[in-house]
């Protein structure tokens, strides 16, 4: 499916995962996605973002404040760290040695897992586009991807900037519409 992503797109789902390693989350989830979008800072979905005050440093802040009261903390992936260093083996030592060999990065751990939540407004990111009678996802079908899934937190993040969801919607589908032109 990554493969009809826009550069764009693909800058701000790598984005994505980036945002929840940094957070410390074994997950990517909608939350992680709206940061992927904004930490891009190309495309029609970060400019309609910012253009309603919301950016990344505080969203990364409300992300935190949305799913620390569930249970998920900003922990750096201690607990895998921790349960694998329990077995003698020295996460930090592995990441040392692929980054040696491989480059900066070559090795993230923990590997996120997209949720399902996720999945979903990926998945739905291809009705978006092929509604809009796209063949490529842009950010801006990332964006109106994560507006379907009620369930996923990036919802509870934009609400936090007093965002509507509807009203969202109806900006990315204009600001869609202008970017193809006539």
């Amino acid at each position: 499916m990554f493969e009809f992503f826009t550069d764009q797109g693909k800058r701000a789902v790598a984005a994505a995962q980036d945002e929840a390693v940094a957070l410390g989350h074994d997950f990517i989830g909608t939350e992680h996605l709206l940061l992927g979008l904004l930490a891009a800072e190309e495309g029609t979905a970060a400019g309609v973002l910012h253009g309603r005050n919301v950016d990344l440093a505080r969203a990364r802040q409300e992300t935190v404040r949305v799913l620390e009261p569930i249970g998920i903390e900003a922990s750096g992936g201690r607990p895998a760290r921790d349960a694998l260093a329990s077995l003698g083996i020295d996460v930090a030592e592995i990441q040392r040695r692929a980054d040696s060999s491989f480059g900066s990065g070559a090795f993230q751990f923990p590997r996120p897992v997209y949720s399902p939540e996720a999945r979903t407004a990926l998945t739905n990111t291809l009705g978006e586009a092929r509604a809009l009678g796209r063949d490529t996802f842009g950010t801006e079908h990332i964006l109106l991807g994560l507006l379907t899934v009620p369930e996923g937190h990036a919802l509870e993040v934009l609400a936090a900037f007093q965002v509507d969801p509807a009203d969202l919607r109806e900006t990315v589908l204009a600001e869609a519409a202008a970017s193809e032109g006539p």
